[in-house]
């Protein structure tokens, strides 16, 4: 039970929402884009533009985590 809650699966489940978030987030941009509303469009891009730099970060340190948890076991 105790590994349903570690760190690393916490974490690996928050990054996983960031992802449904972003999908989520495009989804509505491009409904918003075919509406007119551009500009509305560029802004949320760019905010897309740093959830998805931010997604290989969070991915390469959970990665970290994970290999480093495993071998203290």
């Amino acid at each position: 039970m105790r590994g349903d809650y570690s760190l690393s699966d916490v974490l690996e489940r928050m990054y996983t929402n960031q992802l449904a978030l972003e999908a989520a987030l495009m989804e509505l941009t491009l409904h918003l884009e075919q509406q007119g509303s551009s500009e509305v469009g560029n802004n949320v891009r760019g905010a897309l533009d740093t959830i998805g730099e931010n997604a290989g970060h969070i991915k390469q340190g959970l990665a970290k985590l994970k290999g480093s948890s495993s071998g203290q076991a």
